[in-house]
């Protein structure tokens, strides 16, 4: 569940799932009271822009993958490492339901009204912060935020004081440090990955460089690299989570996007599966950009 802060929304689909009460999470008071104060620096670096702040108290994997993201969309860095559409929320007025760590990595996880800072009442959901230990110390990772609003029973019973959902495996630290990605220079075409996947997760890969996992969500992601001219590659692997069906309906999509203004994105792949139709668990498909598909992104060639 590592996601990139402002791109990652995770709804794990768990429904009548608790039948007893649970006693609270025990919760490392000293490790919380830290690893706030590494956020708050990280947040504050953030809202002020401060890139010297910033990879201070940002983890060197995250550094390597936002700077990869940024420059997969052509955009400069690191100015438009700031140039996010949401602000870091606060934790301060939110319940804390787990503090712990595991070898080198540790994990807040929050629950209340969590605010992102774009209008609009929010309402109680589940925040998890992620830290790493590196460079003699603790640097912020990255943030899951997980909607209640399609789990409703869940949202219930953690006000009810029923921890049962954020004691699984995936609220907690894993103990094992990301990897460095590997370096990318920028890309010849912006592509961007679209997954409608109700019930299930899915794992993408493109191109042998960019990974993307979503689970019961719809959502798009930067394909970190880009696209290149003839042939591309992209696979896949699904499977159901827990109180789906294993009969929804699943798209996975690729879209190229022009740098010309206004020039709509070009769907250049897609996996469609309707409802009740059979899911493959794995699969790789193919898409090409070829000359024609050039103009198009140029603008020469109406869609």
């Amino acid at each position: 569940m590592k996601k990139l802060f402002t791109c990652l929304t995770v709804i794990l689909s768990i429904f009548g799932f608790f039948t007893s009460k649970v006693s609270a999470q025990r919760i490392d008071g000293a490790l919380k009271n830290h690893l706030e104060a590494i956020y708050g620096q990280w947040r504050k670096a953030m809202t002020t822009k401060d890139y010297r702040l910033w990879t201070q108290y940002t983890a060197a994997h995250r550094q390597r993958a936002l700077k990869n993201r940024i420059l997969s969309e052509k955009k400069p860095y690191p100015a438009a490492l700031f140039n996010i559409p949401v602000k870091p929320p606060q934790t301060k007025n939110l319940k804390i339901l787990r503090a712990e760590s595991k070898g080198n990595t540790a994990a807040l996880v929050y629950f209340g009204k969590i605010d992102f800072g774009i209008g609009g009442k929010p309402s109680d959901n589940i925040l998890m912060l992620n830290f790493v230990h590196e460079r003699g110390g603790w640097k912020y990772s990255d943030a899951n935020f997980i909607n209640l609003n399609l789990l409703k029973d869940v949202r219930k019973a953690i006000k009810s004081g029923d921890l049962t959902y954020i004691k699984q495996k995936d609220f907690g630290p894993s103990g094992i440090v990301p990897q460095m990605p590997i370096a990318v220079n920028g890309a010849q075409y912006i592509a961007k990955v679209y997954v409608y996947c109700p019930g299930r997760e899915v794992r993408l890969k493109v191109n042998g460089v960019s990974n993307h996992r979503f689970q019961n969500t719809k959502a798009s992601e930067v394909v970190i690299g880009g696209a290149h001219d003839n042939r591309n590659e992209i696979q896949f692997a699904t499977k159901s989570l827990e109180g789906s069906t294993g009969k929804e309906a699943l798209c996975i999509r690729v879209y190229l996007m022009s740098t010309v203004r206004g020039v709509k994105p070009i769907k250049i792949y897609e996996y469609l599966v309707k409802e009740k139709a059979p899911v493959k668990p794995y699969g790789t498909g193919y898409f090409n950009i070829d000359a024609n598909t050039i103009k198009k992104l140029q603008g020469k060639v109406r869609q």
